[in-house]
C-alpha cells in the first residue's frame, strides 16, 4: 500500500473538468486523417468549466459589461429584450456569418476581465473564453493576455481632466504633472503604466514626477470612483479617455449605470487640459482580450479579416456611430473622415473650457 499516493479531496469543479478531458480523449478519431496520419477528436476552444464544448465548430464565449454606450451597453426594446448589446456584441455575432463557429455575448463586469494591473478573476478562472471591447495597450496587459486583431482603428486618444474653478482649470495643459497625484480609472484603459509614454501637446515633452493613486471610493462604476476622487481634492488629475465624459452624458435611449448628475458637470466643473493623447496603445480596439496563450485569437483572427471586408461590418459601423472609426471596406461611402475634437492634440483645439476641452495656455 505504500505504493500508492496519498489520498487528496479533490473540488468537484476540477473532478468535471478530468472526466470532460477523459471523454473528448476518448472520442476516438472522427476528424479523418491528414496525409494519412489519424487525428484524435477534441475540444475545437479552450474548455470553459460547466459549458459543453463545440464538437463540430468551436463554441466560443465572450463578455461584456453593459456601461460603455455604443461599445457595451444594456440593449432595450425594439433593439433587444433587455439583452447586452453594442458594437462588441454585433460583430461577435456576425462572425457566424463568415465562419463556422457559435458565438455567444453574456454580462460580466469590467473587474472580472482585467483589474489594478493583473488580469481579472473571471479570465483568469475561465468562466469566458475572452472579455470584448478592450484596447490592446502597452505595458501590463501583455504580461497577462493576448488581443485578438482590432475591430476599430487605433484612434481612441487618452486624455487628462482636471476640475474647474470659476471656469478655469486648477492645473492647464503646460503643466509636466511633477510632484501631482493622477488617479486612474482601474481595470479601463489608458492603462495606469502608460502616462509615462504620453507627451504633453503643449510642451512637446513627456509627463514626469507624478504619483498614479487608485480611487479613494469604489463602487460598481470605476469611472464614477475616479472622478469622485477627483473632485474632492484626493487627486489632482484623472487619466482617462478623451471622449469618456462626451460618454457618459445623460440622454435618450440610453440606460446608465453612471451618475449623470456628476458627469453633466463637464465643462463647468472640470474638463480636459489634454486630448489627443496616442502612444499608449498597439492597436484600437479589439474584439476580445484573453487569457495569454489561450489561442483565442488564433480562432477569431481569419474571421475578424473576413467580416471587416462585408457590408454587415459596414452597417454596424453606421448603427453604432462608428464610420469614421471602423476600417473602411468597399461598401462605405468614399468621404473624407472628420477628426474629432477629442482626436485633436489639445495644442490644435479651437474649443474652451466651457465646451469641455481647454486649449493650451496662452504664452
Amino acid at each position: 500500500k505504500n505504493h500508492f499516493l496519498p489520498r487528496t479531496r479533490l473540488s468537484f469543479s476540477t473532478m468535471s473538468f478530468i472526466k470532460a478531458m477523459l471523454v473528448f480523449q476518448g472520442l476516438g478519431m472522427a476528424r479523418g486523417a491528414h496525409h494519412g496520419a489519424h487525428v484524435c477528436n477534441g475540444p475545437m476552444e479552450p474548455l470553459i468549466p460547466g459549458i459543453m464544448p463545440g464538437a463540430s465548430k468551436p463554441k466560443i464565449i465572450l463578455a461584456q459589461d453593459i456601461d460603455w454606450p455604443r461599445y457595451a451597453y444594456l440593449g432595450v426594446p425594439p433593439e433587444s429584450d433587455f439583452e447586452v448589446a453594442g458594437i462588441g456584441h454585433d460583430i461577435a455575432m456576425g462572425l457566424e456569418s463568415v465562419c463556422n463557429l457559435s458565438m455567444t455575448v453574456v454580462e460580466m463586469k469590467w473587474s472580472k476581465c482585467w483589474g489594478n494591473a493583473i488580469i481579472g478573476k473571471g479570465l483568469e478562472h475561465g468562466e469566458v473564453h475572452g472579455c470584448m471591447t478592450y484596447t490592446h495597450t502597452y505595458g501590463a496587459r501583455n504580461r497577462f493576455m493576448e488581443f485578438s486583431k482590432p475591430i476599430l482603428k487605433d484612434n481612441k486618444p487618452a486624455g487628462l481632466l482636471v476640475r474647474l474653478q470659476n471656469g478655469v482649470p486648477v492645473i492647464n495643459g503646460a503643466n509636466s504633472l511633477n510632484g501631482l497625484k493622477v488617479v486612474d480609472v482601474v481595470g479601463w484603459a489608458p492603462t495606469a503604466d502608460t502616462l509615462a509614454l504620453a507627451e504633453n501637446k503643449c510642451t512637446k515633452e513627456r509627463f514626469t514626477g507624478f504619483t498614479m493613486v487608485q480611487p479613494t471610493v469604489t463602487t460598481a462604476n470605476a469611472n464614477n470612483d475616479a472622478l469622485v476622487t477627483l473632485m474632492n481634492g484626493e487627486a489632482d488629475a484623472m487619466w482617462v479617455y478623451a471622449d469618456q465624459a462626451k460618454n457618459y452624458q445623460c440622454v435618450d435611449g440610453v440606460t446608465a449605470n453612471w451618475d449623470c448628475d456628476l458627469w453633466a458637470g463637464f465643462g463647468t466643473t472640470f474638463a480636459y487640459i489634454q486630448t489627443g493623447l496616442f502612444g499608449h496603445a498597439m492597436a484600437g480596439t479589439t474584439l476580445a482580450m484573453s487569457k495569454k496563450g489561450s489561442g483565442l485569437s488564433e480562432i477569431l483572427n481569419p474571421c475578424i479579416d473576413k467580416f471587416v471586408l462585408t457590408k454587415d461590418y459596414y452597417d454596424i459601423c453606421v448603427k453604432h456611430g462608428f464610420e469614421d472609426s471602423c476600417f473602411e471596406n468597399e461598401h462605405f461611402p468614399s468621404t473624407t473622415a472628420t477628426e474629432l475634437v477629442w482626436e485633436k492634440p489639445t495644442d490644435q483645439l479651437t474649443t474652451t473650457c466651457a465646451d469641455g476641452y481647454c486649449p493650451c495656455p496662452s504664452v
